[in-house]
């Protein structure tokens, strides 16, 4: 299909179908079934001619940077985000009337008001316009229009991710990247204008497979991590084999050394143990451009702010930011906590949370202006793998999305402790304890919010594990076979199970018969108390306890076989209910501080 054609239906342009209804002053959607008004038939639509919409917001790309001073970092400059536009898009100029006149139809009566039915309609397929937007949520619907592919820009990441929008009973990941080049008109001036475009701020949305919750985990780019061989592709389509680097800055991971977005999302499943499905990449005019396509966005203050390196200036309590204000709002380091980029991480979540609700307000979706905007602002901003590189399939991909309640999507960062390597720690590392027990919870798909059926869930898997007595830790005998993918994860676990739980009765039986995708625990009738205490430890679900039916004799041994999920001695099979971290709603709303 070319692109004089692209996004046409019937031979009807998308831009054409949204007209000025004079008794709203709002721009609203003409359906195909409601444009017969040329041909003399009943008109209950908006006059046709009124003016054409404008186009959106100016051409660019979209998201949140660093501060300055990054510009040594070597590497291929990232794909620039919106690079293609729309041959049929709107174009702003006025229309000719055909058919009715502004008050009358052909047959010279007046024009009746749409009955409340036809209205309601209209809004139920004008609330779908919006694209999935900068966190990697959105509002949803139905009516995206091919109209938007034109602004839609992809890079192909190989095998990786997810071929399909979305796998039906499984849980979903879309990594979204903002970073920091500075592209785009007004943007020069932001620090490092030589900036090839790295991994500045990265959020992994992780969707629970029923479609209830939502955990919005952010990676801070000053983290110091490992990232692993990648291939890249060229711009000459040939593919490049990129070597790993140890402890280095996570937000290197792409940019550096040619590495692409496919580059980033091998490190965050190095990191978290999520495979990521898709990924979403904008650079700075996304801030812009989104919020001032939803008519601006409410931010709290506890105090007064005037950066003069970010350019913030706003008064203590509530302000509604967009533009330019909305960009420095979310770039802005040295206004709140500690001046760390940790602290402008909460920042930008509670930015994040914000246009969330304004997107889903009544406000928006109500509205078929700023509906048309927001699509058309969102589809310039966003650069995404090859298997949602379309507007039908960002639309199947938003209806799995709109589903989530906002009260039940949680805004978390990945537990981190300050890197012991530096004299005057600049950057952070893990925290070894608290970081495997949240990307734990994820894997398992443990909701942070109060889900019923999350919690029902749990509670399930925990009578499973606790009930009845459990055996002491000395009276445990267990053989430890190695059916995963960790090397030499038998004797880890046996020595873990010997120095830190007591269990003095394990035996390392080394690799299993054939590779499990799960742990199991095989053990006999009478042995039931010493395989809940092991279970205990472990965090055995109770899917993983398989009951013989005969009882052992004398000092027979329980069977533990280690599958693809086991994650290291010491760390939960599944991951806790709960966990104690910093975290935000994106239906709360908080004041920075």
């Amino acid at each position: 299909m070319d692109a004089q054609s692209r996004g046409r239906a019937d031979g009807i342009d998308p831009a054409d179908q949204w007209v000025l209804n004079p008794d709203t002053g709002d721009y609203e959607l003409r359906l195909n079934q409601s444009g017969e008004d040329s041909r003399g038939s009943a008109d209950t639509s908006a006059p046709r001619g009124s003016r054409r919409r404008g186009a959106g917001p100016e051409d660019g790309g979209g998201g949140r940077g660093a501060a300055a001073g990054e510009g040594s970092r070597r590497g291929r400059e990232v794909p620039r985000q919106g690079g293609r536009r729309s041959a049929s898009g709107p174009r702003g100029q006025e229309r000719s009337g055909s058919g009715s006149g502004p008050a009358e139809n052909g047959a010279g009566r007046r024009k009746r008001k749409a009955p409340k039915a036809r209205r309601k309609k209209a809004l139920l397929w004008t609330g779908g316009v919006t694209a999935f937007l900068l966190v990697g949520t959105s509002v949803g619907g139905y009516l995206l229009y091919q109209h938007f592919n034109g602004n839609l820009n992809s890079v192909d990441i190989g095998d990786r991710g997810n071929k399909d929008v979305a796998t039906a009973n499984a849980p979903l990941n879309i990594l979204v990247i903002g970073t920091d080049k500075r592209t785009g008109k007004g943007n020069e001036g932001y620090g490092d204008k030589g900036s090839v475009g790295h991994a500045d701020t990265n959020i992994l949305f992780h969707v629970s497979e029923d479609r209830t919750n939502a955990t919005a985990l952010s990676i801070p780019r000053d983290l110091v991590t490992d990232i692993p061989e990648c291939k890249s592709k060229q711009p000459d389509g040939s593919e490049k084999t990129i070597q790993g680097t140890e402890n280095v800055r996570f937000n290197t991971s792409l940019g550096q050394n040619d590495r692409d977005p496919g580059c980033t999302m091998d490190t965050v499943k190095a990191l978290t143990g999520l495979k990521v499905d898709h990924f979403m990449m904008v650079d700075f005019n996304a801030v812009k451009q989104l919020s001032t396509a939803v008519g601006g966005v409410k931010v709290c203050l506890a105090h007064p702010v005037k950066d003069p390196d970010s350019h913030l200036d706003l008064p203590a309590g509530e302000s509604k930011i967009q533009g330019e204000d909305a960009l420095a709002f979310v770039r802005t380091r040295h206004s709140f906590g500690n001046q760390s980029d940790l602290d402008r991480i909460k920042v930008q979540q509670q930015f994040i949370g914000s246009m969330i609700r304004q997107m889903k307000s009544e406000d928006t979706l109500t509205s078929p202006t700023k509906l048309f905007k927001l699509a058309d602002a969102a589809t310039k901003a966003l650069t995404v793998d090859s298997a949602i590189n379309s507007v039908p399939k960002l639309t199947s991909l938003a209806k799995e999305l709109k589903k989530i309640d906002t009260k039940n999507i949680s805004f978390v960062t990945v537990p981190v402790i300050d890197n012991p390597a530096e004299p005057k720690p600049i950057t952070v590392v893990v925290d070894p304890n608290k970081a495997p027990q949240l990307f734990s919870m994820m894997q398992d798909d443990t909701s942070l919010t109060e889900v019923a059926a999350q919690k029902k869930a749990a509670k399930s898997k925990q009578d499973a594990l606790l009930k009845g007595t459990k055996a002491a830790a000395a009276d445990v005998r267990v053989d430890v076979y190695n059916g995963g993918g960790i090397a030499g994860a038998a004797q880890q676990t046996v020595t873990w199970l010997q120095n830190e739980e007591g269990v003095l009765k394990s035996t390392n039986k080394a690799n299993a018969p054939a590779k499990l995708a799960k742990t199991t625990l095989e053990y006999a009738p009478n042995q039931a108390d010493q395989a809940r205490a092991l279970a205990a430890m472990m965090g055995l679900p109770g899917s993983a306890l398989k009951k013989g039916t005969t009882d052992a004799e004398g000092l027979q041994a329980m069977k533990l076989t280690l599958g693809a999920d086991f994650k290291g001695a010491g760390t939960p099979i599944t991951g806790p209910a709960k966990i104690d971290i910093p975290k935000a709603s994106a239906d709360k709303a908080e004041c920075a501080k």
